[in-house]
């Protein structure tokens, strides 16, 4: 039987299937397909204007590592008339971040983009180790995930950038769907199929993966032989998000369009105005000044928790009540530095220096 010919240009040798559409392509279509619909994504959601300073969240894993090289190529192809930036959170995690963000770092040199490295320790005085051995690893994600979105805002700040870019792809959009129905999320359901999210305080951030699969960026980063970190974090094993995943993974097994499928369900969601109006009001924190939907911001309490040794005290509300009876926080406490936000920001301009670490001037 002689080889199949590629789907679309009928010349070349099919290489591959791609999961999202069964179709058999060669190499070069397949690279074409998955850029030019990562392409429509953004200019069908007009997610940048030109002289935009945009910030790729990189970790060095594959979502991150492709989303800098398609950014950088389409920018340079489609003349979006981007300044590009790396910004890396550095968590803490011994033999998980310090070595994936040796990738960021060689990311940094193959891709000429400045780079910016701001870590837990430094922003908050805790490492996720630390966290780790003080909660176990049963809600440890919750302290990440809430550290890890105010440290991008506050990297970003930094950097002077109007956007920041993230690596979430198809799969995990249709996971958090998921996770939110299994929780009764109402107030996340509403809002977590949006491709561009953006507070009063905070900057832009949108996902230009919204509609890409996991298994055709994993295939991008494999035949474009890109450079990338691809151990899983050695505290994510005993996450909630693990469950999503396993059960969307055999969805798509049995129907591979149920991922693409999940998200539009999601999108035709719509709140009650009702169950709106029984939502908490967004403002500031009064201690940090990042957004809130209470006095203090979701990461003051969690840190709060730690620093008076009652880390689970800021996981519920519940467990807060706890925390208050306790009598006010010590004068002495660490904190967060106060934030400020974007529209009060002057623009730092970062040079990239040897190591990939930025000099500021």
């Amino acid at each position: 039987m002689s080889p199949r010919t590629c789907a679309l240009c009928a010349t070349n040798k099919a290489m591959l299937k791609r999961p999202k559409t069964g179709q058999q392509i060669c190499r070069d279509c397949f690279f074409y397909v998955f850029e030019t619909e990562v392409h429509n994504t953004i200019t069908q959601s007009s997610l940048f204007k030109p002289g935009d300073r945009v910030a790729i969240g990189a970790s060095g894993g594959k979502d991150s590592t492709v989303l800098a090289y398609v950014m950088k190529t389409l920018n340079e192809r489609y003349q979006y008339g981007l300044d590009l930036f790396l910004l890396s959170i550095d968590e803490g995690i011994t033999g998980y971040r310090d070595d994936s963000l040796e990738t960021v770092k060689r990311n940094q040199q193959q891709y000429s983009m400045p780079l910016k490295i701001l870590s837990y320790d430094e922003l908050y005085g805790w490492t996720m180790d630390a966290i780790v051995a003080q909660v176990g690893k049963k809600n440890n994600c919750t302290f990440c995930g809430v550290f890890r979105r105010q440290a991008l805002d506050r990297g970003a700040t930094v950097l002077g950038v109007d956007h920041i870019v993230t690596g979430h792809n198809a799969d995990d959009i249709a996971e958090t769907v998921l996770m939110n129905i299994m929780r009764g999320d109402i107030a996340r359901l509403g809002r977590c199929t949006a491709i561009c999210t953006q507070g009063e305080d905070t900057i832009k951030r949108s996902k230009p993966f919204k509609y890409a699969y996991e298994k055709e960026i994993v295939m991008y980063a494999y035949f474009k032989k890109l450079d990338y970190f691809s151990t899983e974090c050695i505290y994510s094993p005993d996450a909630y998000r693990g469950h999503a995943r396993v059960f969307l993974k055999d969805l798509e097994a049995a129907r591979p369009s149920a991922i693409i499928d999940i998200i539009h369900s999601g999108e035709a969601f719509e709140v009650r105005e009702e169950v709106k109006a029984t939502q908490k009001v967004q403002q500031t924190c009064k201690r940090c000044g990042y957004m809130s939907s209470n006095d203090l911001c979701k990461a003051c309490t969690l840190l709060e928790g730690l620093e008076r040794g009652m880390a689970n005290s800021g996981i519920t509300d519940r467990a807060r009540k706890k925390l208050d009876a306790e009598g006010p926080a010590p004068e002495n406490i660490r904190t967060i530095p106060f934030y400020n936000p974007p529209s009060s920001t002057l623009v730092i301009a970062v040079e990239a220096t040897n190591d990939g670490k930025p000099s500021t001037s």
